[in-house]
């Protein structure tokens, strides 16, 4: 089994196990939604994530969005996985440096007969 990033498939099987035409998959290149890899002859390739990017360019144009939308869409999502990792190795990297603290609280009561 090729590696999720390895662009082995030929643009035919590509189209088909994302459910469009071949033109279709041109068309989606031209406008920078995906990018295949190409072969020394300059043959398209497709990845297994070029699969399920376009399956989910799939799904966004079924609820309706343009293609422009549809880029908008996945540079958000893109932008919403990095800020997660960049949350994930900042809370892992600064974890360590936070040491729990027992806190109390306690209630001043003035001593009678005193005022301010």
């Amino acid at each position: 089994m090729p590696e999720y990033h390895q662009a082995v498939y030929v643009i035919s099987v590509a189209a088909e196990l994302a459910g469009v035409h071949p033109q279709t998959l041109r068309i989606y290149e031209r406008k920078g939604l995906v990018e295949p890899g190409r072969t020394q002859g300059g043959s398209r390739r497709y990845s297994q994530a070029d699969i399920d990017l376009l399956q989910r360019i799939g799904e966004l144009t079924d609820d309706g969005l343009n293609l422009a939308g549809v880029k908008r869409v996945l540079e958000l999502e893109a932008e919403v996985r990095q800020l997660r990792r960049q949350v994930e190795e900042l809370s892992s990297r600064y974890r360590r440096d936070l040491v729990p603290v027992q806190q109390a609280v306690v209630v001043y009561d003035r001593p009678e007969g005193r005022r301010r």
